[in-house]
């Protein structure tokens, strides 16, 4: 490995330690270790950064792959708009997700494949990863850049029309306006959800659902997000009451996530069919 390269992929892994305040030295390592330039295909690269997001793209000046190593979105198909998204982003809640090794997880929507590969290298070996992307052309291109990981199996795939055997972990990386019921089956108890909750205007949040019980889900915005949609996840009313929502309290009186039937009362943040964002906690005493 050109040590150049090698400096500049620590160097960043370091600064995402403390801009996210990670906890994980596994998900530190993975970082530090996984080439970014191997999932964005040959530089030079187009780029997009927070700081003057309306200018849209710039291209780096070269090839050299130091330049992947910022807290930038770097494209991956223009015109669809889709990224390899902000490292920093993923860095704070992949580490809020405490994934152990030999865990299971399913990625729904992992373009070309970089942050399964940093899902890959928290499992760890004997752990297993299943890796869904809609687009044929992506998901062909993250079977060939993930072919190194035995544990990893890429599938072309709807992730809101797949069945999805049981996880420890479901990381969905396309915004949706609600949490499918797909997703919530395959949640073992112990179990992580993991997706961007947005509506159609304007920003969202990084939603966690943890399965506690068999009937019990708590739940709670990390940070606010903005992504690219989840087709087949988007309900255009939904969306409408989730930007309401959002604007009251930016989703921090989300405490739980019902799935039983009942009337919507003052204890439901945003109240759907077959689910329920609830101000109201678990019972003391949930499982873990």
């Amino acid at each position: 490995m050109n040590d150049a390269i090698a400096t500049a992929r620590r160097a960043y892994a370091e600064e995402l330690l403390f801009t996210t305040h990670m906890r994980s030295p596994t998900l530190l390592a993975a970082f530090a270790s996984v080439p970014r330039e191997r999932f964005l295909g040959p530089g030079p690269w187009r780029v997009r950064s927070d700081w003057d997001f309306a200018a849209g793209y710039w291209t780096t000046a070269d090839a050299d792959p130091r330049h992947v190593y910022h807290d930038v979105l770097i494209a991956l198909d223009e015109s669809l708009g889709l990224n390899n998204g902000r490292p920093a982003l993923w860095a704070f809640v992949l580490d809020r997700l405490d994934i152990a090794p030999n865990e299971s997880v399913i990625h729904l929507g992992c373009g070309a494949g970089y942050y399964t590969a940093i899902l890959a290298e928290l499992v760890g070996p004997r752990g297993r990863i299943t890796a869904l992307d809609i687009h044929q052309e992506i998901a062909a291109k993250a079977r060939l850049t993930l072919s190194g990981y035995d544990r990893v199996a890429v599938e072309h795939a709807d992730g809101a029309k797949a069945f999805l055997t049981p996880a420890d972990v479901i990381v969905a990386s396309a915004g949706a306006t609600h949490p499918l019921p797909g997703w919530l089956t395959a949640l073992k108890v112990g179990g992580r959800l993991l997706f961007p909750m947005t509506p159609t205007n304007g920003p969202g949040g990084m939603l966690l659902v943890r399965r506690r019980g068999e009937q019990e889900l708590s739940a709670r915005f990390l940070c606010g997000a903005a992504f690219y949609e989840f087709s087949g996840a988007r309900d255009p009313e939904i969306s409408a009451r989730l930007t309401a929502a959002i604007a009251r309290d930016r989703g921090a009186g989300v405490k739980s996530l019902r799935c039983d039937a009942h009337a919507e009362d003052e204890t439901c943040w945003l109240h759907g069919e077959g689910w329920c964002l609830s101000r109201a906690p678990l019972p003391e005493g949930s499982a873990a």
